[in-house]
This record gives C-alpha cells, sequence and structure tokens, in this order.
C-alpha cells in the first residue's frame, strides 16, 4: 500500500500492524462523516436514484403488486453477489436446490442459498422495526449466515477476525489497501453501525443512498472478517433501503455488471475520500436496479398473457392460479404446489399436466417420481444479462 495514494486524513490514521507484518500498516478509518458532502457531479444522479425509489414505493403502496416482493429478486441478488467473490451458480441451480434439498448440491449452491435465505429472514425484520436493528450483532450474524456452509472458510462464522489481511496484490508488500488492524476492529465496526443507525446528524444532512453509499464504503473499510466481507456489505445495502421504508432494491447484479467501476468507487472514497464517486455508483446501481426490475415485471406481465392466450382455463382453477405462481417459482415441484395452492396432490398434478400440454412448464428429470418441472420462459426472463432487454415468446 502506498502511502502516496492516501489523502492528508487517511494517513493521519495508519497504525503499525502486528508481526510478522510489523514493517507495514494498517488504516484505521475515521467515523462516518456526518456532514452534508460535497456531491460534485454526483448530484444529477443522487435526484435521479432518489426519483427511482420514490417511483418504485409509489407502484408498490398503489398496487400491491407482489413481484416487488418476490422471492426471485433475492436470489438473482444472491447468485450475483456470491459471484463476485468467486462463489459461482446459477440462478437455475439454486431454484432447484430449493425443491430438491441439499443432496448433490454442489458447496458454492448451498452457500448461496444461505445467502438467499439471510435476506429472506432479515428484510421483514428491518421493514418492523427500522434502523435500530442495525448493531455489530447483527453483522455478526449475517456473517454466519453467509459463511456457515463454506468449508475453506479458515476461522469460526461471525467471530471478528484476529488477523491481519490485505486487499490486491499477491502479498502485503503489493497491497492497494490495507483495512483495519485487528485491535480496532470492534471499535470500528461500531462507528459503522452507530452510523447506519443514524445517530448523529446524517439523518438530516444525509439522503438515504449517500448513506448506504457512506456505510458500504466505511464496512469495508474496516473489513471485519477474513473472507465474506463483499457479501455481508451488499446484503446491508437492500436491509438500509428496509429499515427506511423503501422498496428493497437488490444492487448487486448491478455491481456484477460494473465490478470495475465498483472497485474503483470504494478506493477512491477509501483512500482519498472521495465519497461522491460512491455516491455516484450506487446511485447509478439504484437506477439500473429499478430500469432492471421494470423491465422483468413488464416482461412476466406479458408473458403472462401469453400464456392466458395458450389455452382458456376456468378462473380460480388450479392451473390459473399456477400460472400466478410461476411468476415466483419457475422451478417447482407438484408437491410446492399443492401447498401453495392449498389443493391436493392431485390437484396440483392435474394443473401441471394441463399447464405443460401448452407448454407453459415442462419435466425436466425425466423420472416418474420426484419430478421437477420448469418454466423456461420465466427463466429467460429472469437469467438475462444485466442491462439486456427480455426476449418473449410468440403467443
Amino acid at each position: 500500500m502506498r502511502q502516496s495514494d492516501l489523502c492528508h486524513a487517511v494517513r493521519q490514521r495508519l497504525k503499525r500492524l502486528p508481526a510478522p507484518h510489523d514493517a507495514h500498516y494498517g488504516i484505521i478509518p475515521l467515523p462516518p462523516p456526518e456532514e452534508a458532502i460535497a456531491l460534485d457531479d454526483a448530484a444529477p444522479r443522487l435526484r435521479s436514484a432518489t426519483e427511482a425509489l420514490a417511483r418504485t414505493d409509489a407502484l408498490a403502496a398503489e398496487f400491491r403488486d407482489p413481484y416487488f416482493a418476490s422471492r426471485i429478486l433475492a436470489r438473482r441478488e444472491a447468485v450475483s453477489s456470491s459471484s463476485i467473490e468467486g462463489t459461482n451458480s446459477t440462478l437455475d441451480e439454486l431454484l432447484t436446490l430449493e425443491e430438491t434439498g441439499d443432496g448433490g448440491a454442489s458447496e458454492a449452491t448451498l452457500q448461496v442459498r444461505d445467502y438467499a435465505l439471510a435476506l429472506d429472514g432479515m428484510v421483514p425484520l428491518l421493514k418492523e422495526r427500522g434502523r435500530r436493528l442495525f448493531d455489530v450483532d447483527l453483522v455478526q450474524e449475517l456473517h454466519r449466515r453467509v459463511m456457515s456452509g463454506d468449508s475453506r472458510y479458515p476461522d469460526v462464522p461471525g467471530e471478528l477476525r484476529r488477523v491481519v489481511v490485505w486487499i490486491g496484490g499477491r502479498d502485503i508488500a503489493y497491497s492497494t489497501y490495507n483495512p483495519t488492524p485487528p485491535d480496532n476492529i470492534a471499535g470500528c465496526l461500531a462507528e459503522t453501525m452507530a452510523y447506519m443507525r443514524g445517530e448523529g446528524m446524517q439523518v438530516v444532512n444525509q439522503s438515504t443512498v449517500t448513506r448506504m453509499a457512506i456505510a458500504h464504503v466505511h464496512f469495508e473499510a474496516v473489513h471485519p472478517f477474513r473472507d465474506g466481507n463483499g457479501r455481508v456489505g451488499r446484503l446491508l445495502l437492500p436491509l438500509m433501503m428496509a429499515a427506511e421504508g423503501h422498496v428493497p432494491l437488490y444492487l448487486s447484479p448491478y455491481i456484477e455488471a460494473h465490478k470495475p467501476a465498483y472497485y474503483a468507487a470504494l478506493k477512491a472514497a477509501q483512500q482519498r475520500h472521495h465519497w461522491h464517486v460512491t455516491v455516484a455508483f450506487v446511485a447509478e446501481a439504484i437506477v439500473g436496479a429499478v430500469n432492471e426490475l421494470m423491465a422483468s415485471r413488464r416482461a412476466l406481465k406479458q408473458l403472462r398473457a401469453t400464456w392466458a392466450s395458450r389455452r382458456k382455463f376456468r378462473t380460480g382453477s388450479s392451473a390459473a392460479r399456477a400460472m400466478d405462481l410461476l411468476l415466483h417459482y419457475p422451478v417447482i415441484t407438484a408437491s410446492r404446489l399443492a401447498s401453495l395452492l392449498g389443493v391436493s396432490p392431485v390437484a396440483a398434478g392435474t394443473a401441471i399436466d394441463q399447464l405443460a400440454t401448452v407448454g407453459i412448464v415442462h419435466e425436466r428429470t425425466g423420472h416418474r417420481r420426484n419430478r421437477i418441472f420448469a418454466a423456461s420462459e420465466v427463466l429467460s426472463i429472469l437469467n438475462r444479462p444485466f442491462g439486456e432487454e427480455p426476449i418473449l415468446p410468440e403467443r
């Protein structure tokens, strides 16, 4: 880590690291700023993000649209955030795992599942109880949830690290950033959480989007765990939105598609306190996530209409109701469908057969028992590369 890359305020926070790395220094980050941030060219992007958040909140409230709370969005987030860290699975593999259980699933897919379940459990809590839930215990619990399935993790998931780590470079001599020394982690992480709880003037001086950006930068600068910091830090972004009463947007698909800009934004803020760069990136990620959300929502609505044109199903029938569920459960078993619809297994099987005859679902195992059905047209919409327009089937 070159000290010449650091601004004066950051250089003032250098501390010699413990042996065997005592020839190097770690950075004790300043507490997150509470004053208004000079936004420079980030200001118009911040306005766009604030408008996008408001538009999404209004639509969700007006139409009570279930897609805004779809389990699929959390699962796309889990797949992308894990992929950024090199844990590679697919949405298809994750959805299949959730229908079949752990047997035969890769460790990577199990880890992605754990990330999705962490979102499922925490988003409702933050919506209900607000930002007062942000504390060190929450962060440690999130880390336990996302790292407990990683057999290669050398520490106890959830425990703050006691070793020196560095970012970038094959060893510390070539690093780009040396996070907080182990002895200072607990205090610095407590400052991150106090900022996220809004205990200072930041709730007056800074927008939600600005606070999301600063909190994320500060958390990643502290780097409280040996591994898994990126995943936990990105989990905190939708949780902050939920705690502020917004529809939680999932930003990892955007981040995955723009990784160089993401890392450059973190670096600018951590090394030189150029907060506006990260605010601009998070604002662009929010606008991108909203655009992607709306495009998927429109495409799925059109797909549902296309399905309805293929065969006339009786209103309220199991098959008609199943079509709505398939937008949220595009990989499903007959037993899951029966449970969700509140019908008998026989009725669920009949509905699936009716849907299969017009190509809405297809069976993918080739087995007579424990069969799995997939709505491939839904998956093609959800699995498209970020930012691309959905391709819809012909009627």
